[in-house]
């Protein structure tokens, strides 16, 4: 970027929006930066599902001839491939929905155009969320979308563009969705910091339902700091969206320093010794910063059948008309495809016994009274092969328990806590429900301590 030599694609929304608000650099040109990655690393990457390059340009003029209405005023952003985006297909990652286009804009985009913020891509996905099950990183319109530190990897799923994207400098940030693991994964994968609001948080009018009791929408940026500026502006209640949270959200830190659980690690399991260390130190760095740390166990109880019966069921009544049609053959991975046709076979008795267990899943709740926050490893290694299937790949990969987290809508902040063969390891601040100022201010101290969070692929740096 020659006229704002301080400035890269890597920068924090903060200093490029005071480089623009300055004139060191117009939206206009930010702009063109970015698209330009795009079109190079960002689809050697496959992680972009369709350019907006017209609306972005015509955004960013009209940024750079008006006052600045936000902090993200002509800040370029990507989006998952499953925002609706007037003008522009939103295909769900599927092949079976290549010709699907909305007319109007889902309410988180709409909150960022709102602010003046330039849609620069449609940032690819897996296939509808991975709702039947995916057992292949090909799983998506594109093939699979490689990390941004290693293209022998996976980028994550089901937000895989968002992640790599970022990570990239593709986007200045995106957004993702999670309804249990798609923004955490791709966040551990690709070094980002990604958070996972709280349930009802934001609004999911315009977004693809895949579980309507389980989907969440967050940003994935490259700092904490960044993922409270997003989340502040796309957070709060929306008439179109019943289940949205109609109190206030209070993100202001806690005067005193929240006390952090720790569950155990069964490191030496899945011979994890860069994971391990990585993990001792950020809890060395906690205390050091005056933080109480508190050994914690979770509730043992079969949240992850729950989990899933919630969602086979819910995703076979949401995507029911294209299961049944002779579309669901173009779905890329197998299996996904033979989960899908099988969610709709979900006994109601089954499903009706998920709902109730969610009830006496909030035992779980029995936890906050020992600590107000868990740290853990996203995962115990690095992102897993891009070539392989997951009942390989996953095997060896282990991780943090998170328990009943998407079952209750607990949030989450995922972050780099170090690295293992030059690709980034994954760590993640989980909290009770609301507890979204809580991720932020412990992410937020461990990131100005440290600097895992502003390492950047070296292929993106070249």
């Amino acid at each position: 970027m020659s006229k704002a030599k301080s400035i890269s694609p890597f920068s924090s929304i903060k200093q490029i929006a005071s480089a623009i608000k300055s004139k060191q650099i117009s939206s206009v040109e930010l702009t063109n930066i970015y698209l330009e990655r795009l079109k190079t690393l960002g689809k050697e990457h496959h992680a972009v599902a369709q350019m907006t390059e017209e609306l972005a340009l015509k955004q960013a003029q009209k940024a750079d001839n008006s006052e600045p209405k936000s902090i993200l005023h002509g800040i370029p952003f990507g989006v998952k491939d499953l925002f609706a985006v007037q003008g522009y297909k939103t295909r769900w990652g599927s092949l079976g929905h290549e010709d699907q286009e909305f007319p109007y804009n889902a309410t988180a985009v709409n909150k960022l155009f709102d602010v003046g913020a330039v849609l620069v891509a449609k940032l690819e996905m897996i296939e509808l969320a991975g709702g039947g099950n995916y057992n292949s990183p090909a799983a998506s319109r594109s093939g699979a979308c490689l990390c941004a530190w290693d293209k022998n990897r996976w980028a994550g799923g089901s937000s895989s563009g968002s992640g790599a994207a970022t990570a990239l400098g593709c986007v200045a940030f995106s957004l993702g969705t999670e309804t249990s693991g798609s923004i955490l994964c791709p966040t551990a994968f690709n070094g980002d910091t990604g958070l996972r609001p709280t349930y009802g948080r934001v609004s999911r009018f315009g977004a693809m339902a895949l579980a309507w009791t389980h989907d969440k929408i967050g940003p994935i940026c490259r700092s904490a700091d960044d993922c409270e500026i997003i989340l502040r502006t796309i957070a709060g209640q929306d008439s179109l969206d019943p289940t949205t949270i109609s109190s206030p959200m209070n993100l202001r830190p806690q005067a005193k320093k929240p006390v952090i659980g720790l569950m155990k690690q069964d490191f030496a399991k899945f011979k994890a010794d860069e994971c391990e260390k990585a993990y001792n130190d950020a809890i060395k760095i906690f205390q050091k910063l005056g933080y109480e740390v508190a050994d914690v166990q979770m509730i043992e109880k079969p949240y992850g059948t729950a989990v899933s019966i919630i969602v086979n069921a819910e995703g076979a009544s949401a995507h029911e008309h294209f299961i049944r049609s002779d579309r669901l053959k173009l779905v890329s991975d197998k299996t996904q495809m033979a989960g899908l046709a099988a969610s709709l076979t979900v006994p109601a008795t089954d499903y009706l016994w998920a709902l109730r267990f969610r009830a006496e899943a909030l035992e779980a709740n029995a936890l906050w009274d020992k600590c107000d926050c868990i740290f853990m490893p996203t995962f115990y290694h690095p992102a897993v092969s891009a070539t392989e299937t997951f009942d390989v790949s996953f095997a060896n990969l282990g991780g943090g328990n998170e328990g009943p987290a998407n079952l209750l809508g607990w949030p989450a902040i995922g972050f780099p806590i170090g690295f293992e063969n030059g690709s980034p390891l994954g760590g993640q601040i989980l909290c009770p429900a609301y507890g979204e100022s809580t991720c932020l201010q412990v992410a937020k101290d461990f990131q100005r301590e440290t600097a895992f969070h502003l390492k950047h692929p070296p292929e993106a740096l070249a």
